[in-house]
């Protein structure tokens, strides 16, 4: 495969971190408001507090990890898209990373699939602090005193 076809490839993977960016927020938001819920109606447990906390803390490294991801992939996408060499691509994202202060001088130069894995690492990580968002949910369901008189 082509390096530039890798890159839109790694770009088209990560822009779907932005569908599940965008369920962790809806999740996090329940997390929110099971948690402000039990306060106005005077019913606050600690198992409660637990699984609203959890969402929201969660979320919250969730929402990190998508603009990390969001980050990655437009750089991914600029730098396919570039009329320049991808050596030159390189070299100027390393300038410019370093001079933002995003990116220590000694880690440029880096091969772009060693950048993909890590990268798509970012993308793995996002998918699994999901992942827990919706075990804690289910927990949380299962657990729920209503169920057993639901059936």
């Amino acid at each position: 495969m082509s390096s530039e076809m890798q890159l839109y490839s790694v770009a088209s993977l990560l822009r779907r971190g932005r569908a599940l960016d965008q369920l962790s927020t809806g999740l996090t938001l329940l997390g929110a408001l099971y948690g402000l819920g039990q306060y106005l109606l005077a019913s606050v447990t600690l198992g409660g507090l637990i699984v609203s906390l959890a969402l929201v803390l969660l979320g919250l490294v969730e929402k990190y990890l998508a603009l990390r991801v969001a980050f990655d992939a437009d750089l991914f996408q600029r730098v396919a898209d570039g009329p320049a060499s991808l050596e030159h691509s390189t070299q100027a994202l390393d300038q410019a990373l370093s001079a933002l202060g995003l990116q220590p001088a000694q880690r440029g130069g880096r091969p772009w699939n060693e950048r993909s894995r890590g990268a798509l690492g970012l993308l793995r990580r996002q998918a699994l602090l999901l992942a827990a968002q919706v075990l804690v949910l289910l927990s949380l369901i299962l657990a729920s005193p209503w169920l057993t008189f639901a059936g």
